[in-house]
Parts: C-alpha cells; sequence; structure tokens
C-alpha cells in the first residue's frame, strides 16, 4: 500500500496544500526573526510556535477528524522533547576548566573530544560542557573562526555515530531505525568530516599569532602548572540512566508496557519518565559550583522545547503532501541518493535539519510504497530492503546530509545558536548571519561536504 494511502486512511482524501503554510511562516520566522526583528522574536517566538502548532492540530483534529497522526506525533516529539531536556541538564552540572597554555594542538584535542563526546551526551549537550572551558583556555587569543569551527565540529559534525548525537539521527531511531545503524555505516563520513575540519583549523589556529603571546599574567599562571578541573561527577551517573533508558523501547522489548495507537504503532512511556526522573535528581543534586560555573539556565533549552512544539505538529501535512509526491512514478525516478544528500542537505542549513530528516526519509520510503509509521518498515528500509540495498544508501545520504549541513548557518541546528550567544556574552565578536555564510561556511565546510559526497554517495 502506498504510503501516502496508509497515512490519509483516516482522513478525507487530499490534504489542503494550504496546510503547509504555517510550517514555512514558522521556519522562514526561525530564520529572519532573529536578524531582523530580534526584541519581537525573543519575546514572542513561544507563543508564535505553540500558536501555530496548535492551529494545524486543530485542522486535523476538527476538519480532517483524524486523531491518529496527532497522537503519534505529540508520542514523538514528547520523546523528542524529553531526551534532549535530561541531557542538557545533565551536562549542565558538569563543570570543566583548563590551566594550559591554549596550543593549536591542545584546541583540537578539546574539538575531536567534543566530537566524539557529542555521540554520548549529545551536540547540544557537548556544545554546553566544553564552549566556556574552550573560551576560557583561548581568552587571550579567542578569534570568531575557533567558535565557528567548534559549532562545525561539536555541534553538528560530531554527533553522527548515535541517535542521541544529533536530533535528526534521534527522530529515525524512534521511528524504527537501528540504534547501532549509525555507527556501523557512518563512521567513515565521521572520521573523514572531522579530520578535514580539524585540520583546517589546526591550520589557522597556527597562524593566530596571538597564540604564543599570552598576556605576562596568564603567561606566568600557564607556566606554573598544567592542569584540568573537573565538577559534577555525580552527573555522570544520571548520565549513564538517560542513556540507557534510551534503549527501553517497547518495540524491541515486549515486556515494556506501551500505549497502543493504531496501525500496531506501540508508544513508549516508560523511557521517558525515567528519563525525566532521572533529570530532576540530577538538576537537585547538582553541584551548586558546577551550575553557577557554566552559568546555568533553562533558557536555551525551552527555546528548544516551545520551537520544536511548533515544527513538529506543522510538519504533519508537509509529511503527508511530500508522500504524496513520491508515490508517483515519475518523481520516484528521480530521486537518487545524491539527490537526496543535497537536498536534504541543503534545507538542514536554511532550515532545522529535524523536520528535515523527517520529511526525506518520508520521501524516500515512498518511492518503495513503505509506510513511515510504521517501525518495521522503517527498519527494513535502514537495512536495504533485503534486496534493494539503493534504500540503504539513500538512508545514509540523508542522514549525512541532515547532520553535517546542519553546521551550514546558525539556524540549521538547534546548538548552534546557543554557541553564538555564550561567545557573544564572553565578549566574542561572531560574524553576523551572512557573514557566517560566505566567510567560513562555503569556504571551509562545503568542500568537505563535496568530499564526503565523492567518497560515500556518489
Amino acid at each position: 500500500m502506498p504510503f501516502a494511502t496508509v497515512l490519509l486512511a483516516s482522513t478525507p482524501p487530499d490534504v489542503p496544500g494550504f496546510l503547509i503554510i504555517p510550517f514555512a511562516l514558522l521556519i522562514g520566522l526561525i530564520a529572519t526573526g532573529p536578524i531582523f526583528f530580534p526584541h519581537f522574536w525573543h519575546t514572542q517566538f513561544k507563543k508564535i510556535s505553540v500558536g501555530l502548532g496548535l492551529l494545524v492540530l486543530a485542522y486535523y483534529l476538527f476538519v480532517l477528524h483524524d486523531t491518529h497522526l496527532p497522537a503519534e506525533t505529540l508520542a514523538e516529539y514528547a520523546s523528542f522533547a524529553i531526551l534532549l531536556s535530561s541531557l542538557y541538564i545533565a551536562a549542565g552540572g558538569i563543570y570543566i576548566n583548563a590551566n594550559a597554555n591554549a596550543t593549536p594542538l591542545i584546541n583540537v584535542g578539546i574539538l575531536l573530544f567534543g566530537a566524539i563526546i557529542a555521540n554520548v551526551i549529545g551536540t547540544t549537550g557537548a556544545s554546553l560542557l566544553l564552549i566556556r572551558p574552550f573560551i576560557r583556555l583561548n581568552n587571550h587569543r579567542i578569534k570568531p573562526y575557533q567558535i565557528v569551527f567548534f559549532i562545525f565540529i561539536v555541534s553538528n559534525a560530531g554527533g553522527l555515530l548515535t541517535p542521541l548525537g544529533d536530533p535528526p539521527l534521534f527522530i529515525g531511531f524512534l521511528k524504527g531505525v537501528p540504534f547501532f545503524w549509525t555507527l556501523q555505516h557512518l563512521l567513515t563520513p565521521w572520521m573523514v568530516a572531522n579530520a578535514c575540519l580539524c585540520a583546517i583549523f589546526f591550520i589557522l589556529d597556527s597562524r593566530n599569532k596571538e597564540s604564543f603571546t599570552p598576556r605576562p599574567a596568564v603567561q606566568a599562571k600557564i607556566e606554573a602548572t598544567t592542569e584540568f578541573f573537573f565538577t559534577g561527577k555525580r552527573n555522570l551517573l544520571w548520565l549513564a540512566v538517560i542513556i540507557g533508558a534510551t534503549f527501553l523501547n517497547p518495540s524491541s522489548f515486549d515486556w515494556l508496557p506501551y500505549i497502543p495507537l493504531e496501525g500496531g504503532i506501540k508508544v513508549s512511556f516508560v523511557r521517558e519518565i525515567v528519563q525525566l526522573v532521572a533529570a530532576l535528581l540530577c538538576f537537585k543534586f547538582a553541584s551548586r559550583t558546577a551550575l553557577n560555573g557554566n552559568h546555568f539556565s533553562f533558557d536555551p533549552i525551552l527555546e528548544v522545547v516551545f520551537l520544536f512544539f511548533g515544527i513538529f505538529f506543522t510538519m504533519m501535512p508537509a509529511l503527508q503532501l511530500s508522500a504524496e509526491l513520491a508515490s508517483s512514478p515519475e518523481f520516484a525516478s528521480k530521486l537518487t541518493p545524491s539527490v537526496f544528500y543535497w537536498v536534504a542537505g541543503s534545507l538542514s542549513g536554511v532550515l532545522d535539519n529535524a523536520p528535515t530528516y523527517a520529511n526525506f526519509l518520508s520521501l524516500g520510503m515512498a518511492k518503495y510504497h513503505l509506510n513511515y509509521a510504521d517501525t518495521s518498515q522503517v527498519y527494513a528500509f535502514a537495512n536495504g530492503l533485503g534486496q534493494t540495498p539503493e534504500t540503504l544508501l539513500i538512508l545514509e545520504a540523508i542522514s549525512i546530509g541532515s547532520v553535517l549541513f546542519g553546521a551550514m548557518t546558525y539556524i540549521g541546528n538547534g546548538p548552534n545558536f546557543m554557541v553564538k550567544a555564550i561567545a557573544e556574552q564572553a565578549g566574542v565578536k561572531m560574524p553576523p548571519f551572512f557573514q557566517y555564510v560566505f566567510k567560513y561556511s562555503l569556504v571551509y565546510l562545503l568542500p568537505v561536504l563535496a568530499l564526503i559526497w565523492v567518497l560515500e554517495i556518489l
């Protein structure tokens, strides 16, 4: 049965095209609001995002009389928001500081360390954990390019190996992509992307003439001893609980209780309860020294939670309409892995990469008349359908494009703006939106993305 038919089985035969307007409006505001009318956007974005999401939800419930898709979307959003929030809280209670000479090699080591731990605590958690120590370590020589490459590596490319690493991959995991699929199939592009970006950063950082001329007081302190300070070790236990709970999937363990939905869909709630409780206890017993040292605030994660509420619900009609389009033989024949890589990637750079991933996974599955809402069919798609290995390459293209292109702009991935804001609070003069793109993304990041396309997708 074609995917569009499955999704629309409980609704009128067609979803009206105008219903994608709230989604387009929200994404457009996310892109332009912080740049052109920042005060209005920062004070009103919660109302706008929730209002647009509720508008589309109301249309589905009261006009289309569809309760199945909204219920499934709510379950996905809850799992997504709870995991991100839990990781954010746990990482916020871990404080790292260093007294060392900030050489290019040490900076590369920090970026590589961030790229590794991003797969355990997420790009949001790793960015929050390391950006302030990274700035403090380089306080006598901090430059905008250092923060930009931190965004490239720690906030984006690093999180390619597990569903915990980046929001798009976690959505894929929730839909049925095996947890270790990313580690099995994306290790080579992860290594290529991070090795190339670190090499470029090392060259740029070696040219930073302030590297070896810190202020006398700073130099005296550095020469006295080289030390690393770590506060908040107990949070590592809570991190382990939060990450371990990720595997509590009722689709994998029959003994777990779940909420049944139409089509045999099992909605998890045990996993989410465990993660929420761990996050609450983590915050309650966190080291105040660590929280104060990180200037911990719930504002960044609340922004993500509110924005994604609107994104998840307004993108429902976009998913259905794109599935209808992809199920036509004429259009489906044009959807090659290279098309998925460049189009999904380009949109991830100017939109948010999580809904872009969901939309293109829907498109890719519709090409083979598969149901995006059926976790068993997503699992089969991720494993090449047994006889159609192209589906494996399509999912690789969507996954790599969605994650890596998220670094092309400040709005491609949630942590990007958070890192920018923290850096500006610390006195770093960050490049404006278009300067970030034309001076850094197109010059340094795009060639790396093209190389990965040639090596992995073409």
